[in-house]
């Protein structure tokens, strides 16, 4: 199961976040999401656990729970949504009127 944690402090490290949740169970994968610019930490990140039951008592145990001083927020991740990307077509028709013929 897939565990969204989130109002994690900037000095939160990787391994940090995986042995906070490797105390309820087998940790596959903890990532922390950065800017793509800067390289810092945006603040969330995910929690990869198989076992559902040992995930959902990760995320009773952990929501609330502080790490690194701040209380962080955990609860199961949603699906990726798509969120479009581009801007939308359409919309730009007409547009007449300058500069035209007046009669």
């Amino acid at each position: 199961m897939n565990i969204y944690v989130g109002n994690l402090a900037r000095e939160v490290t990787e391994d940090d976040l995986r042995q906070a949740f490797e105390a309820f169970g087998q940790v596959s994968t903890a990532t922390i999401i950065k800017d793509r610019f800067s390289g810092e930490s945006r603040g969330f990140g995910f929690v990869e656990i198989p076992s559902k039951n040992e995930a959902q008592t990760a995320i009773t145990e952990m929501n609330g729970k502080e790490l690194k001083g701040r209380a962080i927020n955990v609860n199961e991740a949603r699906p990726k949504t798509d969120r479009g990307g581009g801007r939308g077509r359409g919309g730009f028709g007409g547009g007449g009127g300058r500069g035209g013929r007046r009669y």
